[in-house]
């Protein structure tokens, strides 16, 4: 037996399919988070005169990201058994 399926053998998953369901639908969320305040941050350097209408459209995109995590966090609870 190699080391590789002995590791497997031994391991076992605890916690529910939702859980891990959540971490994946958990990753686009922080992206998007990343890609709004990364281009948010260069725009304020490039145009700081503009940094109202900028900070408004940052936050307005963080809170659409936030309410797909907030969906993921909710589905396996409704589609759980």
């Amino acid at each position: 037996m190699s080391a590789l399926q002995t590791l497997a053998a031994e391991a076992t998953v605890h916690g529910s399919v939702g859980s891990i369901g959540y971490g994946l639908a958990a990753i686009g969320p922080g992206i998007g988070v990343g890609i709004i305040f990364g281009n948010g941050t260069q725009a304020l350097a490039r145009q700081p005169e503009a940094a109202g209408l900028i900070r408004a459209n940052q936050i307005l995109g963080f809170a659409f990201c936030e309410a797909l995590a907030l969906i993921g966090i909710v589905m396996p609870f409704v589609f759980g058994k």
